[in-house]
């Protein structure tokens, strides 16, 4: 059975998820679709003149929205990073300005391609557009899932393992709620060599800020991020593909906020499969309930402004 994954969006972040999975034997086609045809034609040629090189086969297809049909996953990794740079303070909503006018066309495209697999969104800020491609391509909401706070767990375990001396993996436990300034390191969750964190002589708050900030310390240094979330991405969409049923913390639709946070659940082929229920302390309930709320305000803020704009049209 041939695995097809679809990528929109081939910059940094698309054409890295697209090496990962490719080196990984992960993949056996990919469509490739971007609005910069020499771009999108480059990056599928490059991996071609690679293949030679290469340990597993892979196929590209460019710019084809009707090869979407039968993909397994679509990935929207669409973005415009370099809008980070006109602004004076760090913003993942920057990019909303931007991001929200591709998504209700990008929907269209991707309900008109008859696509029945899981949406897996990237695009920041992850949490608002992954609502929003749920709410105009209408798709199951078990069926669209945004990588959340994957990456942020993922710096979490990098952060406090360096400072324990131990392996990432070897640290287990999340961050949850908004990918974003709100976004936090649920402590009671996280465990090191079977004991708890606050068992450590940890600086669990500098902890706290040196991840929720680790994204921009990477923009900084090199004007955009991609090896840490294509990472996550690629993790995210083999889950789906093995149908491996592993728990990760992903943006998926909460009923009890009505928008997309980031909570571990369990991924499989067919997309969220089930529900995990974390033993959060009130303060980390209360920072949920805050970081979510913060997420449906502005989700409901853009939606309310694009319906002004498609009314007046």
């Amino acid at each position: 059975m041939t695995r097809k994954v679809g990528i929109i969006g081939l910059g940094h972040v698309g054409a890295a998820i697209a090496h990962s999975l490719t080196a990984q034997g992960a993949v056996d086609e990919f469509v490739f679709i971007d609005i910069d045809d020499n771009k999108v034609n480059a990056e599928a040629l490059d991996f071609e003149d690679a293949m030679a090189n290469l340990e597993f086969n892979a196929n590209y297809v460019v710019n084809d929205w009707s090869a979407l049909a039968d993909a397994d996953v679509v990935i929207s990794s669409v973005g415009k990073i370099a809008l980070q740079e006109t602004i004076t303070t760090d913003d993942r909503f920057v990019e909303l300005q931007y991001n929200k006018l591709q998504i209700a066309d990008i929907s269209k495209k991707l309900v008109a391609s008859e696509f029945k697999g899981i949406l897996v969104v990237i695009t920041n800020p992850v949490d608002v557009i992954t609502t929003m491609y749920q709410h105009y391509t209408g798709f199951p909401k078990e069926r669209v899932i945004g990588t959340g706070t994957l990456l942020d767990t993922a710096r979490m375990h990098r952060a406090v393992g360096k400072a324990l001396g131990v392996h990432p993996k070897s640290v287990s436990g999340y961050n949850v709620g908004e990918h974003g300034d709100s976004q936090f390191t649920a402590w009671s969750t996280v465990t090191v060599k079977d004991k708890p964190i606050t068992s450590y002589d940890l600086p669990l708050s500098d902890l706290n800020d040196e991840v929720r900030i680790g994204g921009y310390t990477v923009y900084h240094g090199k004007k955009f991020t991609s090896y840490g979330i294509a990472s996550a991405a690629s993790r995210l969409t083999k889950a789906i593909l093995t149908d491996s049923h592993e728990e990760l913390p992903v943006s998926n639709f909460r009923p009890e906020y009505g928008v997309y946070v980031s909570y571990p659940v369990i991924v499989g082929r067919e997309g969220v499969i089930d529900h995990v229920s974390l033993d959060l302390s009130s303060d980390e309930q209360t920072k949920l309930d805050t970081s979510a709320g913060f997420i449906r305000e502005r989700y409901e803020e853009v939606i309310s402004e694009l319906t002004k704009t498609e009314n007046i049209g």
